[in-house]
């Protein structure tokens, strides 16, 4: 029944089993304190209260009444004052005892019978009413012999029969404290034996439980260790049978399972060995191959470097000329530049020197204008001369002077504004020449630009030439680098491939050590066979390479299996088509384990050379798996 229930739940019954016997002994723990407690509540609060309460009553009263009888002794000597302060002490001691008596009478008190609480309850009345109270009002009065007859005949038998009901009810009060006592103290050992027996009762339930989980738990877990050893010890033929349905159970199924898994990744493994003793051959082959072409390219690669070396220098001495060519248009352009200004600013002058010339033909009209009225005026003067007679003689001959100076002035003024006009043509043409030096200098300018902007352009591509040259040039080393080093690569992967085939005999000696349920021959034959296959039918375990010529300068023949070599591999992976049907279905649960990781990258895997692959649908589908 146990085997049904899961271990959570076989945990949580005996933590709830364990937590309801804890539960019950504390109650009871609790029950036989609480009895204990309220037996000596009921004690402390009613017989030991009303016991000393009754005690004090009696012995206040006594008290009281020895003082009585000393104030007596104290006013016959004569001692008013001490007598008085005795009386007051006899009366505060009075007070004093009926407060106790009455704490007696409020105590409960359960173990005495009522006759006896009655008939103290009578004496005690008796003995205030007739003893105690007539004395004090006796001697409160100074009567003497009032007080006398009272103290020697009434009130010692009154105290006597006092102090006996007295005694009767203490003694019945403290029977019964000792009864409460013994009730509570029997409780205790019955709580105490419960508590034992309980206690008892349930190490026996921890022990049993400690049996049930022993079958339930400690055994399987030992079971399953027992099938990891065997497991790790090799032992995969042992059937692994599964009787529960917990996590016990469980666990038995998952280790069910993980052999059934073993079993075939142990099974696919040899079958996958056997594919990688084949193509590690080939690929031993294929590299030997590999290593021959790859000396060629390194060597076409160094002659390369050289030409490059060679172009290299021819194009920088190129880009050096380029560079200087340009220099050279620059310093043109900016010599043609300053022409051009310097141009510009004739033309400037030229045209400043026409409006000056324009200028001064405009002042020598005004002058000869001037010389034209004076002319004028010089003949108007000569006719007033003429009609003014003797008189006006000398005038005339001054005006004619004057006439004279404006004709020659005219004339010169004339003779000057003909050679000024004849300068303003020329400096007009010169402007007209000068500017279209002007323009035939800027047309010049721009053109020595053009051509700078050209030989700065061949200057850069020259530049960018000679760049890509030496980038070519260090590509083309980086690749004589890569080729020689790819050719020790291919010697290490040839030493790898003959090492993998080693390696793989190993692994089939090793995997061989697996006991596999229904496989057991197999195996033996498996591990006896590698190296007789390998080695004494080398001819026939090899495949045969073709050659195929490449049309290139450096060509090398590429090597590429034969219909032969596909046959023989199928003929050696023919011997376990079961195990590579297993190696297939297992596919998803061995494959995340076997699949090696890959890590190289699309350029190191273009840049190194394919070796031809088994041509076998089985076999490849087992070094996928593997």
């Amino acid at each position: 029944m146990l085997s049904r229930l899961s271990i959570r739940t076989s945990l949580t019954m005996v933590g709830i089993i364990l937590v309801a016997l804890t539960v019950v002994v504390g109650a009871l723990g609790l029950t036989a304190l609480n009895g204990a407690s309220q037996s000596l509540d009921r004690i402390a609060r009613g017989d030991l209260v009303a016991i000393h309460a009754l005690d004090d009553a009696s012995s206040y009263l006594l008290r009281s009444r020895v003082s009585l009888d000393r104030f007596n002794a104290l006013s016959l000597s004569g001692d008013a004052e001490q007598a008085k302060k005795v009386l007051d002490r006899a009366q505060e001691l009075y007070g004093f005892g009926n407060q106790s008596w009455q704490a007696y009478l409020d105590a409960p008190k359960t173990g005495v019978e009522q006759a006896q609480l009655d008939e103290l309850l009578a004496r005690r009345t008796a003995l205030m009413h007739d003893g105690m109270e007539p004395e004090f009002a006796a001697l409160r009065a100074n009567d003497l012999a009032a007080y006398h007859a009272i103290a020697d005949t009434k009130i010692s038998p009154m105290f006597v029969s006092y102090d006996s009901a007295a005694s009767s009810v203490i003694k019945g009060l403290e029977q019964h404290a000792v009864d409460q006592q013994a009730s509570a103290q029997s409780n205790i050992s019955l709580m105490t034996t419960l508590i034992i027996a309980i206690t008892v009762l349930a190490l026996l339930v921890v022990v049993g439980i400690r049996f049930a989980l022993r079958g339930l738990i400690v055994q399987p877990l030992n079971d399953a260790t027992d099938c990891f050893e065997r497991i790790a010890a090799g032992d995969l033929s042992e059937t692994i049978n599964v009787v529960s349905r917990n996590e016990i159970g469980r666990l038995f199924d998952s280790i069910k399972r993980m052999q059934a898994s073993l079993s075939t990744m142990v099974n696919a493994v040899h079958s996958s060995a056997e594919s990688i003793d084949t193509g590690a051959r080939e690929i031993a082959m294929g590299n030997t191959d590999l290593s021959q072409r790859t000396e060629q390219q390194a060597a076409s690669l160094q002659e390369t470097a050289s030409s490059m070396e060679q172009l290299t220098g021819t194009v920088r001495q190129n880009a050096e000329n380029a560079r200087q060519a340009s220099q050279l248009a620059v310093n043109a352009s900016d010599i043609a530049t300053r022409g051009g200004d310097v141009v510009s600013q004739v033309v400037t002058t030229m045209q400043d020197i026409a409006t000056s010339s324009n200028k001064v033909v405009d002042i020598i009209g005004v002058i000869e204008g001037i010389a034209f009225q004076t002319n004028i005026l010089a003949l108007n003067a000569a006719v007033e001369a003429a009609r003014a007679g003797e008189q006006g003689r000398g005038f005339a001959v001054v005006a004619g002077e004057v006439r004279s100076l404006a004709q020659r002035s005219a004339s010169a003024a004339k003779e000057i504004k003909e050679l000024i006009g004849d300068s303003v043509d020329k400096v007009q043409s010169g402007s007209t020449l000068v500017g279209r030096a002007g323009t035939t200098m800027d047309e010049i300018v721009q053109a020595v630009r053009r051509v700078t902007d050209i030989m700065g352009e061949i200057s850069a591509a020259s530049e960018e030439q000679s760049g890509g040259i030496e980038q070519v040039n260090r590509a083309v080393v980086q690749m004589d680098e890569v080729t020689q080093q790819n050719a020790a690569l291919v010697e290490q992967a040839a030493a790898a491939a003959a090492s993998l085939e080693d390696q793989t005999r190993q692994l089939q000696t090793v995997v061989s050590g697996w006991k596999v349920a229904g496989s057991q021959t197999r195996t033996g034959a498996v591990a006896a066979r590698p190296k007789a296959t390998a080695r004494g039918n080398g001819g026939a375990a090899r495949p045969s390479m073709k050659t195929v010529p490449q049309a290139s300068a450096h060509g090398a023949a590429r090597p590429v299996a034969s219909a032969a070599s596909a046959a023989g591999v199928a003929s050696a992976a023919g011997a376990a088509p079961a195990a590579t049907a297993l190696s297939r279905d297992a596919g998803a649960r061995v494959e995340p384990a076997l699949k090696p990781k890959n890590n190289r990258t699309a350029t190191e895997s273009s840049a190194r050379p394919a070796v031809a692959a088994p041509a076998t649908a089985g076999t490849e589908a087992d070094w996928e798996t593997f």
